[in-house]
């Protein structure tokens, strides 16, 4: 099917990484979502939507931790539990923001269509990692 929203875990690629997380060994879960964000922070040239797609998720699910945060998407989220991801915050904004710098296709996708509704989706995904007490001036808009 591909992509049918906006969310960090509609699309099937996301569900792949998060089917790939439920079937890890329980001690090589925080390692994988690791790896999902490193690998494209460590991209500079072209940045492929899969790639990004699965780091898309691995920042969400680094969200879930945080306070105040939704829950991972019930259907097409992670049913394994997950560590501590909480240390992982920091790589979570460095990889969105890469996602959302040129050259990269998945934001090259959604300007053609939809680009409004996903732009906010990825802003409130990289706001969601800033600490609370943070003053509300310094939140992307």
């Amino acid at each position: 099917m591909g992509t049918w929203d906006v969310g960090p875990f509609d699309n099937d690629t996301a569900g792949d990484f998060c089917d790939a997380l439920d079937e890890a060994a329980e001690g090589s879960r925080g390692a994988l979502v690791r790896d999902g964000l490193v690998r494209v922070i460590n991209i500079t040239g072209y940045l492929d939507a899969d790639v990004a797609q699965e780091a898309v998720a691995a920042a969400a699910l680094t969200t879930t931790q945080c306070p105040g945060s939704e829950p991972a998407n019930p259907n097409y989220g992670p049913k394994q539990p997950l560590p501590e991801l909480l240390s992982l915050r920091d790589l979570a904004a460095q990889a969105l923001d890469r996602i959302m710098t040129e050259p990269s296709e998945l934001m090259e996708l959604w300007g053609q269509v939809g680009a409004g509704l996903w732009q906010s989706s990825m802003i409130r995904l990289r706001n969601s990692l800033l600490p609370p007490h943070l003053d509300e001036d310094l939140r992307l808009l």
